[in-house]
C-alpha cells in the first residue's frame, strides 16, 4: 500500500543520519546542563562572525520567534549573548556571543568532536571528505532550485 524503496533513498539516510546525530548531540551537551539549541545558536554565531539577528537565526533553526525567544532569553540571562536594536533597522534585533560564553563554548566544541569521533569510527579520512562533498553538492543542487522557485512565484 504505501511502497516506497526508503533504503535506497539519500533522502532517508540522510535524515536518519541527522536524527542521529542531534540525539548524540543533546545527550553529550546534557551532561555539561546545555541544549542541542542553545548549541545551535552559538554555532550559526560562530560560522557567521559573531553576529546575526533573530530573524536570521529563525531562519537557520527553521523554529518559530517565541521558541527562539525563549532559548536566548536563558541565553542572555546565563550571560552568554546579548541582544541589541539594529542601528540600521531598530525593528531588528542583533545577537552576539558575550566573552562569558567562551568556556561553555570550548564544552560544547569538545562534545562535538567526541559525537564526530563516534560518528566517523571506521571511516577513512577520504571517506568522509567524500562524504561531505558529496552532501555539500546535493544541498547547493537544492538550494539554486529552492532559489529559482522562488524567483518564478
Amino acid at each position: 500500500m504505501l511502497d516506497h524503496d526508503f533504503e535506497e533513498s539519500l533522502g532517508y539516510w540522510t535524515c536518519m543520519t541527522a536524527h542521529a546525530l542531534e540525539k548524540a548531540m543533546n545527550e553529550e551537551l546534557a551532561a555539561h546542563g546545555i541544549t542541542y539549541q542553545q548549541w545551535q545558536v552559538l554555532a550559526w554565531l560562530s560560522l557567521k562572525g559573531g553576529t546575526l539577528t533573530q530573524g536570521e537565526l529563525i531562519e537557520r533553526l527553521k523554529i518559530e520567534p517565541p521558541t527562539l525567544a525563549g532559548i536566548l532569553e536563558r541565553m542572555e540571562r546565563a550571560g552568554w549573548v546579548s541582544r541589541e536594536t539594529d542601528p540600521e533597522d531598530r525593528r531588528k534585533k542583533i545577537v552576539r556571543p558575550t566573552p562569558a560564553v567562551e568556556p561553555v563554548w570550548k564544552r560544547m566544541v569538545a562534545c562535538a568532536k567526541q559525537v564526530r569521533a563516534q560518528a566517523f569510527k571506521g571511516l577513512s579520512e577520504a571517506t568522509v571528505r567524500q562524504t561531505r562533498e558529496v552532501l555539500e553538492t546535493v544541498l547547493n543542487n537544492l538550494n539554486v532550485e529552492a532559489t529559482r522557485r522562488e524567483k518564478a512565484k
